[in-house]
């Protein structure tokens, strides 16, 4: 009869993996979060000033005595309120790229954090400059065209819900619009389409902008020249920028294939800690070899010591003769000698003092 194991089985390296970046992630989440409701409650205070703001370029043409309505019952309520959330999520947008940018990262090569991290913070920069664009410049242009093409008798009275649906379509339009730079240099510097491949699609891009321009505008030829060209101009900035990095990189390549001694970089390191090995190796060798030389020439120091005759026996066989005195004496200093010279050398001395030991013997 067998048991059915209710123990839950490990879970992998590769799921763990995973759960760690759920974590991740959440944090991330909810530190974004938190930014925007912080940024939203400072702003909430002050949500139908920030409107009475929004709608000046609309309220400065209208005609006088004309003002903004309201049609819903809780428009004059939840309009400034929708108006505060999506101005925190406006102002929050550095820091939340930032936790998007953070998320990211360690999955990154260093060569494309260093590519990344430019362009996020350009297309974070030219998403500001395309709000503040249509804001101070098509805005007060398009509402003037608009209450100057009015009939007489029309007495204009925008509702104050779709004036703001305007406004913030108008502000990503022109976000995302300002974005063509960034995707241009992208695309080059991926090697994805090459700069005369570019510069020959020139027409069908100034085509294709006014064409996006028609459908995101209002139906009038000045909103829709003004998102237009500004794409085309920054089509041609990202082309000018984009063409200059590939050059520059193309430069940095070719000086680095003519250096016969390229600085060593982290595709030469697993090289170079392969050399370090193998020094150390060798020098761990030398090591051993020295010790087992210092061995050997004590052990050879002993065994020859221990073939020598007895001190007590040469200096009774010196007292014989003066001679025999100052030759014992002799062999005891070369006994001393030869405990502090290297094997080759003893083994010389004692060759050389043998008949000295055998006539001391005699």
């Amino acid at each position: 009869m067998t048991t059915e194991s209710t123990t839950t089985p490990p879970i992998s390296d590769q799921e763990m993996s995973l759960i760690g970046h759920l974590l991740e992630f959440r944090d991330r989440l909810v530190r974004a979060i938190l930014a925007i409701i912080v940024v939203f409650l400072v702003l909430f205070p002050f949500a139908n000033d920030l409107y009475s703001f929004m709608a000046e370029p609309l309220t400065s043409h209208l005609p006088q005595g004309s003002s903004m309505m309201a049609i819903g019952v809780i428009s004059p309520f939840l309009t400034p309120l929708k108006l505060a959330l999506i101005a925190a999520i406006f102002l929050s947008m550095p820091f939340i790229l930032y936790q998007l940018w953070a998320f990211i990262a360690p999955a990154l090569y260093q060569n494309e954090k260093k590519l990344a991290a430019p362009m996020l913070m350009a297309s974070t920069f030219l998403f500001y400059a395309g709000g503040a664009f249509v804001f101070y410049i098509v805005f007060p242009l398009v509402f003037k065209f608009m209450a100057g093409t009015t009939p007489d008798g029309v007495q204009i009275g925008t509702d104050i819900q779709l004036y703001l649906d305007f406004v913030i379509g108008m502000f990503f339009a022109f976000g995302l619009a300002f974005q063509v730079p960034v995707v241009t240099v992208l695309l080059l510097i991926t090697n994805m389409v090459s700069p005369e491949k570019m510069r020959h699609a020139r027409p069908y891009v100034i085509v294709g902008a006014f064409t996006i321009a028609a459908f995101i505008t209002p139906p009038d030829v000045i909103s829709q020249t003004l998102l237009a060209v500004p794409m085309w101009l920054m089509y041609e900035a990202g082309l000018w920028f984009g063409e200059r990095m590939v050059n520059q990189r193309i430069a940095e390549k070719t000086a680095e294939e003519n250096n016969p001694n390229p600085p060593p970089t982290s595709a030469s390191e697993p090289a170079l800690q392969q050399a370090t090995t193998g020094a150390v190796a060798v020098m761990g060798l030398d090591t051993i070899n020295d010790a087992v030389a210092r061995d050997a020439s004590m052990d050879f120091s002993q065994s020859t010591i221990a073939h020598l005759p007895p001190k007590d026996a040469i200096i009774d066989n010196a007292l014989d003769s003066d001679e025999d005195f100052e030759r014992a004496f002799a062999q005891m200093d070369s006994e001393r000698a030869a405990l502090d010279t290297p094997p080759t050398e003893a083994v010389t001395s004692i060759e050389i003092n043998a008949p000295l030991a055998e006539s001391s013997k005699s």
